[in-house]
């Protein structure tokens, strides 16, 4: 069984639909990338797992359980936790504070999550009584994973958690995705660098339009001529 479902999905803002009948599953433990055209949903799609787009028509499960039209925090009360691309700090808090306010809807002793986010983020330790809006657009994006990893999340959706990073910082994200992977989260991630995010990614999904387009490993995807022409720059 999957651990989150997307079946037939249509929603979008003020009315105007945006998904038009998106299906997306991910297993437990899986990596799973989601790619394509700007205005193709992806975004969407993911803030609609979460609650910040209603759904008209469809619905979404988690771990077996309906959450359709769930708020947000409800949303994240089941460890689904969401990285946006933009604006995901706090920019005048500490980077400590930053991942203090992660666990704001814990009410247990999180010290030693607190602990195993600075092992996984190793620049934050020295950058940890720093405002958060100060870093590097690099170093702020390992904030707001950490952040989403203090509820020590079942599912982790990235919203383009590379974009307009240096190559350096871009290669780093790949591999701290593969290493929170490694723990036993599942990954939700939608990513502009698509043949980098499908080559680390167990299943792929391409989007056009707001549809389905193409849904493979993601090994299968990389070598789709049709795939790489249309979708992949060739």
């Amino acid at each position: 069984m999957s651990l989150l479902q997307v079946e037939d999905a249509y929603g979008g803002y003020g009315g105007a639909d945006i998904l038009n009948g998106v299906d997306l599953h991910v297993a437990a433990g899986e990596i799973v990338v989601v790619v394509g055209p700007n205005g193709a949903g992806k975004s969407t799609a993911m803030k609609a797992v979460v609650g910040l787009v209603k759904i008209r028509k469809g619905c979404v499960r988690f771990d077996g359980n309906e959450i359709t039209g769930k708020r947000p925090d409800e949303v994240a009360r089941l460890r689904v936790c969401y990285v946006p691309q933009e604006k995901n700090v706090f920019p005048t808090l500490t980077v400590h504070e930053n991942l203090e306010m992660g666990a704001f809807l814990r009410n247990d002793d999180f010290s030693a999550q607190l602990e195993a986010v600075y092992q996984i983020f190793p620049p934050l330790v020295e950058k940890r009584r720093q405002a958060a809006g100060s870093l590097s657009g690099g170093q702020r994006q390992m904030v707001a994973m950490g952040r989403a990893l203090m509820l020590e999340p079942k599912l982790l959706l990235l919203d383009e958690p590379t974009a307009g990073l240096s190559p350096l910082f871009t290669d780093m994200i790949f591999d701290k995705v593969k290493e929170i992977n490694a723990t036993g989260v599942a990954i939700l991630m939608v990513e502009q660098n698509a043949k980098d995010a499908l080559a680390l990614a167990d299943r792929g999904y391409v989007l056009a339009l707001g549809r389905n387009r193409y849904e493979d490993t993601g090994d299968n995807l990389l070598a789709n001529r049709e795939v790489a022409e249309m979708f992949l720059g060739g």
